[in-house]
């Protein structure tokens, strides 16, 4: 690909004559790492001068560049941008830089232009990454925006989708057309499905009241409902448009749109196109081919969490964290029961898209409660995730991740709950989520990474002999009062390991909230039943050292399980009962057999959701797996240990952060 980027290099200097430039910082930010830093001043010929696409204030950069010889360098939005509009005050998650020109600009080439007429888009590797990134984005119902609810209104399939823009869009004029043109879109529509359903999508920052439209509802039937794209276009016979970048989705998600402008997608065999194509297009392209170019070639990412730029699966990954939070949190959240300590942490992992109210008089939200507290009947059910802190829950550590459920709760084995669907619908995982699960997997080993990841002992001389790991859970924890059967103290699970293994080496080891004297499960004569008694021990050093592990319910069972360790239950945590672990008790709802991979995705990826305490904001699951690894961003309260020791002693049973 070197005849297409020969000539891309950042050049010395940039100067930019817009305030918008110096004052987003994302966008400056971008730049800067690009190499495209913006700067005040007067450039010579070997410089550059950076414009907004085709902006009102671009003339200026455009007339100094001309008076100066100075290589003009276009910017714009990539095509997968944030949650809401830039309008509404989301920054851009990525950048187009252009230097031949701009990609809704048909007069000229444009660096997308280049790349797609080029001969370098035949390459398998790329092809397969476009066709990854594509799948992650329709999977997440990503675009352009995503202030998009999953359970809003969808129109009956069968519709014709016409398109709609701001009026007065750049895009609009530099594609070839005008606000005409859209009226004799809507003609054509018509005129070419007689009889259908036909269907206004109306621009979202129309439908927001920041930019005006083309079509008003004397024109036929609008939709400015917040309907995820992917879902219309799902439902959709056929799409029209002038030069919406929905249209470069509707190729992605299968159609042919019909196109009355020249957008950057037009004139590739892709669209049925109504206006005349430059000739400088016309070499045949894929759906996949046109999104490497637009976004992996053309575009430049940037990751939020590690202030640099990145490719666009990891931006992706970022905008459908994003995305997540803004679908679950837009309509706010009342919560109940929270006890007091939890509060500013909830507010902040939650209240980032819609107000978050404890314990209000009257319901205004959807509602949350804590683990299987008492609360309102359609309440959501919250808990810690499996990667959660750099310390114990029960030391008022902060969690990096909570796991969210709408049917029941992970560690309830006597009612569904949405972990137990996401697993079973693993069973169809793709091979790139496939290969996404294994290298967080292979990242958490890698890390020694663990749910608290405490400092401990890892250096523990184990006797020689088949070994096996019995780890110690709080006796009053909910996840032992919901998930055992006849096995419900460590006392017992300790005896039951040894009466089924007698020659073998078992260590036991304590829970740490145990350890620490602020939960109940401790066993006096331990000793007596185990070969070591592991005090303080490191647990994932442990689980290295050992064959097999025996458990109630115990997460650090599933950590083996994603070590290669046996594992065997005796109780009925979420990761028994798939085929995966030896159990003594089955539950009958849990027929599917997911491979190791499809537990790993549900459990760590689909089913948690990830809060980055650097920059506070929402995140994929791999930054937190970098943040435990390195300890950034956990902050401890020196009065930490005095409230969770008076805690512990006002509430045996309450259900703190595990």
């Amino acid at each position: 690909m070197d005849d297409i980027h020969a000539d891309t290099a950042a050049p010395q200097r940039c100067f930019a004559f817009s305030a918008g430039f110096f004052r987003d910082r994302r966008v400056n930010r971008i730049l800067t790492l690009a190499g495209y830093a913006p700067r005040l001043g007067w450039p010579t010929a070997k410089d550059a001068v950076l414009v907004w696409g085709h902006s009102p204030y671009a003339h200026r950069g455009e007339w100094v560049a001309a008076r100066t010889g100075a290589r003009l360098i276009r910017v714009e939005d990539a095509f997968f941008r944030s949650v809401l509009p830039g309008r509404s005050g989301d920054a851009p998650l990525g950048l187009v830089i252009d230097d031949l020109g701009c990609h809704f600009h048909a007069a000229r080439p444009s660096r997308i232009e280049a790349i797609l007429a080029g001969n370098d888009l035949d390459s398998p590797a790329l092809i397969d990454a476009a066709a990854a990134a594509l799948d992650f984005a329709q999977t997440h119902r990503l675009s352009k925006y995503n202030a998009t609810p999953l359970d809003g209104p969808r129109p009956d399939p069968g519709y014709v989708l016409v398109v709609d823009q701001t009026r007065g869009d750049a895009s609009i004029h530099h594609a070839g057309a005008t606000a005409a043109t859209f009226h004799t879109m809507l003609t054509a529509a018509r005129d070419e499905n007689p009889g259908a359903r036909i269907l206004i999508k109306t621009h979202p920052e129309t439908a927001a009241g920041l930019r005006a439209g083309h079509f008003t509802a004397a024109d036929g039937e609008l939709w400015d409902a917040p309907t995820p794209v992917a879902d219309l276009l799902a439902g959709a016979s056929a799409v029209y448009t002038v030069s919406s970048t929905l249209g470069a989705e509707a190729i992605y998600a299968g159609h042919t749109p019909v196109v009355f402008g020249v957008p950057f997608y037009a004139g590739w065999g892709l669209t049925d196109d109504r206006a005349q194509i430059p000739d400088r297009r016309g070499h045949p392209r894929t759906a996949a081919q046109l999104f490497a170019a637009a976004n992996i070639l053309a575009a430049t990412w940037y990751d939020p969490s590690r202030d640099d730029l990145c490719d666009v699966t990891t931006a992706l990954r970022h905008l459908a964290a994003d995305t997540r939070a803004w679908r679950d949190d837009h309509a706010g959240w009342d919560m109940h029961g929270m006890r007091l300590w939890k509060r500013k942490p909830l507010t902040q992992f939650f209240g980032g898209r819609g107000p978050v109210r404890f314990d209000p008089k009257v319901a205004k939200a959807p509602a949350m409660v804590w683990g299987v507290k008492e609360g309102p009947g359609k309440a959501a059910r919250l808990e810690d995730g499996f990667l959660r802190s750099n310390g114990l829950g029960a030391q008022l550590i902060p969690p990096m991740s909570l796991i969210l459920d709408d049917i029941g709760i992970y560690f309830d084995p006597q009612a569904p709950s949405r972990m137990e669907a996401l697993i079973a619908a693993s069973v169809d995982i793709g091979a790139a989520q496939s290969a996404r699960a294994l290298a967080l997997r292979d990242a958490i080993v890698a890390a020694g990474v663990s749910k608290y990841n405490l400092s401990a002992r890892g250096d523990l001389d184990l006797p020689p002999g088949r070994k096996i790991l019995v780890p110690g859970q709080v006796e009053d924890d909910a996840s032992i009062l919901r998930g055992t059967v006849d096995i419900a103290t460590n006392a017992a699970l300790l005896q039951a390991a040894r009466d089924a293994n007698p020659d073998a080496i078992l260590i036991y080891k304590p829970h740490p909230d145990v350890e620490a004297g602020l939960r109940q499960g401790a066993v006096p004569d331990a000793g007596t039943i185990a070969d070591v008694v592991a005090q303080n021990a490191d647990p994932i050093a442990l689980i290295d050292q050992v064959d097999e592990v025996w458990t109630m319910t115990s997460l650090l069972g599933f950590e083996a399980l994603i070590r290669g360790k046996s594992v065997t239950c005796v109780g009925l945590p979420f990761y028994a009962g798939w085929g995966l672990t030896t159990d003594r008790h089955a539950i009958a709802r849990r027929r599917a057999r997911p491979s190791l991979a499809g537990l790993i995705h549900a459990a760590l990826i689909d089913a948690p959701r990830y809060f980055d305490p650097v920059t506070g904001r929402p995140c994929p699951p791999e930054v937190v797996v970098q943040r435990l690894a390195d300890g950034s961003g956990m902050p401890r309260g020196p009065g930490n240990r005095v409230l969770a020791k008076a805690q512990g002693a006002l509430a045996s049973y309450a259900h703190l952060w595990r």
